[in-house]
C-alpha cells in the first residue's frame, strides 16, 4: 500500500468527544484555543486500512520518536486541516504538502492507541493528485522518514459512520475543505506553512 496506514478518518466517536450532539460549536471553540499544533515525527507503518479500505493512504506518526507542542496524550481527538513535509530540507519531495489530518483512536477496527495521521494533498495538476482508487492522492512509501506537521485549524469530530462509502463521502469533503484553508493568506496559515517548510525547533 502507499503509505501503508490508517484511515485518515476515525468511523467512531472517540472517548474525549462522546458528548451531546448539541454541543458541537463549544467543541471548536474550546479545540481552536489549543491551536497550532506543531509535530516533528517520523512516519511508521499502520494498519494499511487508508490505502486498501478507502483509497486514501495516510501517513501515521510516530509517538515514541515524536516531539510535539503539546502533550502527546492531551492532544484533542478531530478531524483538522493543516501543512506536511515529508524529509530534510533539500531532499526530493521534500515540499510543503496541505494536509486533511486525523488525531484519534478507531475503535470500528478495535483500535485502543490514539494515532495521528495525516493525508497529504498534492497539489490539483499533479498527476498523483486523483490517482487512488476513489480519486484522491498518491504519494511513494515514507517509512521511516522524518515528518514535519502543523495541525492549523478543525473541520469536526469524530462521527460515526453507517458503512465505507458514507464514510469515504466524508473524508473528500474533508479534504476539500483542507485544500480550501490551506489557500489562506491570514497571518496564522502563512506563519504555520513557513515553519513546516524549515527546519526550526519546536518552541515550547
Amino acid at each position: 500500500h502507499e503509505f501503508g496506514q490508517d484511515v485518515i478518518i476515525q468511523d467512531s466517536i472517540s472517548q474525549r468527544e462522546n458528548m451531546s450532539a448539541s454541543e458541537p460549536s463549544n467543541e471548536k471553540q474550546d479545540v481552536t484555543t489549543l491551536l497550532p499544533i506543531r509535530m516533528i515525527s517520523k512516519v511508521v507503518k499502520g494498519y494499511g486500512r487508508g490505502s486498501s479500505d478507502l483509497g486514501i493512504p495516510t501517513a501515521n506518526l510516530s509517538r515514541e520518536d515524536g516531539a510535539f507542542s503539546m502533550s502527546f496524550d492531551a492532544l484533542p481527538c478531530g478531524i483538522y486541516w493543516g501543512f506536511a513535509r515529508i524529509g530534510v530540507s533539500g531532499s526530493n519531495d521534500s515540499r510543503v504538502y496541505k494536509a486533511a489530518i486525523s488525531i484519534g483512536y478507531n475503535p470500528y477496527y478495535g483500535n485502543e492507541s490514539k494515532t495521528i495521521e495525516p493525508h497529504l494533498i498534492a497539489p490539483p495538476q499533479d498527476e498523483r493528485r486523483r490517482a487512488s482508487s476513489c480519486g484522491e492522492t498518491v504519494l511513494r512509501d515514507f517509512y521511516d522518514e522524518p515528518i514535519r506537521l502543523s495541525v492549523v485549524g478543525y473541520l469536526r469530530p469524530e462521527l460515526p459512520f453507517e458503512g465505507l462509502e458514507k464514510l469515504i463521502d466524508a473524508i473528500k469533503n474533508d479534504i476539500q475543505q483542507s485544500e480550501k484553508l490551506g489557500d489562506g493568506t491570514d497571518d496564522p496559515t502563512v506563519r504555520e506553512k513557513e515553519w513546516v517548510d524549515s527546519d526550526d525547533i519546536i518552541s515550547k
